[in-house]
């Protein structure tokens, strides 16, 4: 009996595997394709949220931040500068750092865009109540908090 639960589990797991990867994809792609619609890449768009958020930022660390390597900051930063979204400021305590941070523009865009990406997640998350989307945050990080540790 217990082998037959164990192997109802892992299948089940495998299942629940496809099912989030097919999601977050989902999800992803709907998310992409609005900022797309808003002007900018994905990639672009992680690194002004951040700093909107954030407030100005070591350009070193950003990119462990969104998830993206360091040779693509560098690049991003320089597309983003090139736009006068984002202005490079020397760290006054250490030459070796750089802090990217929001120009004027870049900050008027971002009152502009962001509100409008926030709807768009939420219409993609539209399939959920208010309850559920709760239920679901609470679950998802027990689980990536156990597959951290295994």
């Amino acid at each position: 009996m217990e082998n037959n639960k164990e192997r109802n589990d892992a299948e089940l797991s495998l299942k629940l595997f496809v099912v989030l990867t097919r999601a977050l994809n989902a999800i992803k792609k709907g998310a992409e394709e609005n900022i797309k619609h808003l002007g900018l890449n994905i990639t672009e768009f992680a690194v002004l949220e951040l700093i909107y958020h954030k407030g100005e930022q070591p350009i070193q660390k950003i990119g462990q931040k969104v998830l993206i390597s360091s040779s693509s900051i560098t690049y991003v930063v320089d597309k983003l500068e090139k736009k006068n979204l984002l202005e490079r400021k020397p760290c006054p305590k250490d030459r070796r750092v750089t802090f990217a941070a929001l120009t004027v523009a870049g900050k008027e865009l971002m009152d502009d865009l962001f509100p409008k990406h926030t709807l768009a997640i939420q219409e993609i998350m539209g399939g959920l109540d208010t309850e559920e989307k709760q239920q679901i945050v609470e679950q998802l990080k027990k689980l990536g908090h156990h597959a951290q540790t295994t």
